[in-house]
């Protein structure tokens, strides 16, 4: 493909300047909890840690993907609340949160600004 690209198709694609920050993020949940209490995580979850932030979560209630939720990046200190949530809380056996990575070509560097 053109390395060649115009402003607007960079922005279309989402590249170089345009380029969207997120991370990943699995979930492990201790073994004994039931339905209902894992549902009452994912809401206050989704609540407090993920659009308090205004942050954007796609996936089920082990794996996704956080993301901005307007066009942009997350950034660090977004990225440093949410594990901040997770880590004060009893339901999680675990988790993991990746570093900050290109959210469209998970396979590209982050540029440096």
């Amino acid at each position: 493909m053109a390395t060649n690209r115009s402003r607007r198709l960079r922005k279309k694609l989402c590249v170089d300047e345009f380029q969207e920050l997120g991370f990943e993020l699995t979930l492990n949940f201790k073994a004994d909890l039931n339905d209902q209490t894992i549902d009452t995580f994912v809401k206050q979850f989704l609540g407090q840690a993920i659009a308090a932030n205004g942050l954007d979560y796609v996936g089920g209630e082990d794996y996704g993907l956080v993301c901005l939720a307007k066009r942009g990046s997350v950034n660090e200190e977004q990225r440093t609340a949410v594990e901040a949530w997770l880590k004060g809380r009893d339901e999680l056996q675990n988790f993991e949160i990746s570093p900050l990575l290109d959210v469209w070509y998970p396979e590209n560097p982050i540029n440096q600004a």
